[in-house]
């Protein structure tokens, strides 16, 4: 049913004190759409697809999913005063964020997602500093990790690993596989209680189109071949004209359908259903989700996302890079590519 402008609380939204925020305010994350945001040639093509991912998930009962813990993030907000400690990292890729991680301030109880990711988040406001860690496990001789990144001045990042994350920083850093932040698009146990979100929704979905993938994402890990698949990094939002109040949704997903007008649902990774993601409750001496999505959490959390509005989504423009073969990064110096810019080329990193 079509109406006026998307309703939500009264009011703009306040614009955080930057240390206060993750990214910038001209982030992708947290910028608002405009109306008239100009749409993919392919945008109905690409929405039954994701359509037909999401029909696949409901016919198998398993989805569409909102993750709250073994692939999301428990996100660590830490003061000034948190002792650092060393996280090894255990890789040998060149220009690793080896030493970013000699000192980060993780808390001593801190605990990772379950889950084989094993993701953990941390942000220091005080430092305007984030880290996120890929396989982060704590060890009889201390923290070690598969893999990660950090991001010096997070509160004016543009939301992705560049060559100015850190010194020394590459575009394949960062805990997914497209280089963005794991706590990018990951709704807050804050936020759901607010009933409001005020940046794009992370997405995963099952089909991921290879050989290439379109700006925000800096890197790609899809496998499905063909221009008709979904790549990395692209950008959805649901119809602006849409009246989400008369649909009957539950509050969460209601919550959801606003900030996917307002700021769009961008695919920053693949996995083995389609799903958004909430910040992981591991932190917590007592899981608020049982409140937040009930009555269908945990086992039934496909509920809340079944009555979205999927075939209201539009694709924005896509803006594509080439992905780099295992070929080219062996070759290329310093396995620096270069990174996929605003108007969707690689620029010499």
């Amino acid at each position: 049913m079509r109406g006026p402008a998307p309703k939500e609380a009264p009011g703009e939204p306040p614009v955080p004190r930057a240390k206060e925020r993750l990214f910038a305010q001209s982030s992708f994350w947290n910028a608002p759409l405009s109306p008239t945001e100009e749409l993919d040639s392919r945008s109905k093509l690409l929405v039954r697809e994701l359509e037909a991912q999401v029909r696949e998930e409901i016919a198998a009962r398993h989805g569409p999913w909102i993750g709250t813990t073994k692939s999301s993030t428990p996100i660590y907000r830490v003061p000034p005063e948190q002792p650092p400690v060393e996280v090894k990292l255990d890789s040998k890729i060149p220009h690793g964020p080896y030493r970013a991680f000699q000192a980060v301030p993780l808390p001593s109880n801190a605990r990772p997602a379950s889950g084989a990711d094993r993701h953990l988040t941390v942000w220091q406001p005080s430092t305007d500093r984030l880290w996120e860690f890929f396989g982060l496990e704590r060890q009889s001789g201390g923290w070690r990790a598969r893999w990660g990144g950090a991001i010096d001045g997070v509160s004016n990042s543009p939301g992705y690993y560049t060559s100015s994350s850190w010194p020394g920083a590459r575009f394949y850093w960062g805990a997914t596989a497209t280089s963005l932040p794991v706590a990018g698009g990951v709704m807050t146990i804050d936020e759901l209680r607010r009933r409001r979100i005020d940046h794009a929704l992370a997405l995963n979905i099952k089909r991921v189109r290879a050989g290439a993938f379109s700006w925000p994402a800096q890197r790609s890990d899809g496998k499905t071949p063909g221009e008709n698949q979904i790549p990395e990094g692209a950008r959805f939002r649901l119809d602006p004209d849409l009246d989400v109040d008369t649909l009957g949704l539950h509050p969460v997903t209601a919550a959801i359908a606003r900030a996917a007008q307002r700021y769009g649902l961008v695919v920053r990774d693949k996995s083995s259903t389609v799903a958004l993601y909430a910040e992981d409750p591991t932190r917590y001496a007592e899981d608020p989700y049982i409140d937040l999505l009930a009555p269908y959490y945990p086992g039934q959390v496909n509920r809340v996302l079944e009555d979205f509005p999927w075939h209201e989504l539009q694709l924005l423009g896509l803006r594509l890079c080439p992905e780099r073969t295992p070929a080219q990064l062996r070759r290329a110096r310093d396995y620096a590519t270069g990174e996929c810019t605003p108007s969707g080329e690689l620029a010499d990193g």
